[in-house]
């Protein structure tokens, strides 16, 4: 294969957030547009994953200090999901129910340090000793930040160093800093590239995939630009490289995210009729939920957490509903268990206006982007955002606040020249929040526009095409420079 990402998810195999989507969809795109690309990830325990058959391809072992970690390489047979898919099978290390975290005490495993500092050498190890190399290898995240550096300046992985690297920041918010008292755990590396490894007197993977890489991206534009301005102490660094990086908006495979044919949904789209399909979903939803079908549906998906802006939705729920507005909210997700918890408090208080699914359900949330009327992205950091193309795709229009991906694919429906696709605010605060949620109202209570608009975002076009080719670009170019 000419092209190899390195990735700890890839959906539907495993997937924690954005980086499974974007892993599962971008290497299919790739190979569309003529760029043969495959994937590597770690062995979960998860059900999609056990559920294929593997074919072994290389097996060897890593060294951790004074012991040696065997691993193996597996192949999944028949490329179900349109591009080949490898596994590095770690036994004790990655054959857990969960891909960072274990669900049994919500806390990550102590060991992934170790996890993925084998998984990252163990995918090296492979190419090392693969009959044919790839041309370029495309690294996403802090978990696969040390490949860069290993390649050029750990001796046993340097007669890879002539092979061009591709780093992508999906989320800035995660480092995956470890102390120098740790240093024991990497493979041999030359002295004095000690400097590439270390930022704020840590060891810190993020910073050296940026430092390293021959090319860095993040997931939008406009996130580029804000990690350079807010990035946990990294913005010198960004500002500094910038000159090698650039920020692609990711898409959505639409393939999968179709309302024609979602297998997830109760009624599909026909003959382009977005009434009998919105009424019918949310009717759907009556069965699950409890609520006014009668009433303009708010809903948010995701995690409940503080980037997400999570924190914020018991306080707003509480302040729409007990203002009188006519409004239903649902929401899916879990997360932080205060949040929980006074979620469950509300929707016995206003029962029938407000309900919450508590969890992390696939096919719960196509119904939702299919039955509600807004979906609510409140966030403070979102370096791309799906769930806004995914509801617009849907005929879902977004409320939002005004911050990287967000800021890129949602224009203002205050917009003059009648380019707007659903309603931004800016201030984290509940008060401007509150504010989104009342022009949203409006909005639903002018039927003509409600519908144009409807029917404006649902054809909007936010598939891969697009983003595949400026990476085959990119590819192509960095490809060329090394030969």
């Amino acid at each position: 294969m000419k092209i190899l990402h390195i990735s700890a998810e890839c959906y539907p195999a495993a997937k924690a957030g954005g980086l499974g989507d974007v892993a599962g969809a971008l290497p299919k795109y790739l190979n569309d547009v003529g760029m043969e690309t495959g994937v590597v990830m770690p062995r979960y325990h998860t059900r999609w994953l056990n559920e294929q058959s593997f074919t072994p391809v290389y097996k060897g072992a890593v060294r951790l200090h004074l012991h040696y970690v065997p691993f193996s390489i597996e192949k999944i047979y028949g490329d179900p999901l349109g591009f080949p898919l490898y596994v590095v099978n770690v036994p004790y290390m990655f054959d857990r129910p969960g891909i960072y975290i274990d669900p049994g005490t919500g806390e990550g495993y102590g060991d992934n340090l170790q996890r993925y500092l084998v998984f990252q050498q163990a995918v090296l190890q492979w190419i090392l000793h693969a009959p044919g190399k790839p041309a370029l290898l495309h690294c996403h995240d802090h978990h696969t930040g040390l490949i860069p550096f290993f390649i050029k300046y750990a001796p046993e992985y340097q007669a890879l160093a002539d092979i061009p690297t591709v780093f992508t920041i999906h989320n800035g918010e995660y480092h995956g800093s470890f102390s120098w008292e740790n240093m024991y755990l990497l493979p041999y590396f030359l002295g004095s590239a000690r400097g590439l490894l270390d930022w704020s007197n840590l060891i810190n993977p993020l910073a050296t995939g940026i430092k390293t890489s021959w090319r860095v991206t993040t997931v939008s534009p406009t996130y580029l630009q804000e990690l350079m301005q807010h990035s946990n102490g990294m913005e010198w660094l960004l500002q500094h490289e910038r000159y090698k990086s650039v920020g692609i908006l990711n898409g959505i495979d639409t393939k999968v995210w179709d309302p024609e044919t979602d297998r997830y949904i109760v009624h599909h789209l026909i003959d382009n009729d977005w009434e009998d399909f919105k009424q019918s979903n949310k009717q759907a939803l009556l069965q699950a939920f409890s609520f006014d079908p009668a009433l303009p549906l708010i809903t948010f998906i995701g995690r409940l957490a503080r980037e997400k802006g999570g924190d914020m939705l018991p306080d707003l729920i509480q302040r729409v509903l007990s203002s009188g507005m006519q409004v239903n909210i649902l929401v899916l997700g879990t997360g932080d268990s205060r949040t929980m918890d006074r979620l469950n408090q509300l929707s016995h208080q206003f029962r029938g206006r407000f309900d919450v699914a508590l969890q992390y359900n696939e096919s719960i949330a196509h119904q939702l982007y299919a039955g509600s009327d807004f979906i609510f992205m409140p966030s403070r950091v979102e370096p791309c955002g799906l769930n806004q193309m995914y509801a617009m795709r849907y005929g879902t229009i977004p409320i939002v606040r005004t911050v990287g991906g967000l800021k890129d694919t949602v224009i203002d429906i205050g917009m003059p020249d009648g380019s707007g696709r659903g309603i931004r605010f800016d201030q984290f605060s509940v008060e401007d929040a509150h504010h989104a949620v009342y022009r949203a109202l409006e909005l639903y209570h002018q039927p003509e526009v409600f519908r144009k608009l409807r029917e404006n975002i649902s054809a909007l076009d936010f598939s891969w095409e697009q983003s595949a080719r400026q990476y085959r670009d990119i590819y192509e170019s960095l490809i060329s420079f090394a030969v």
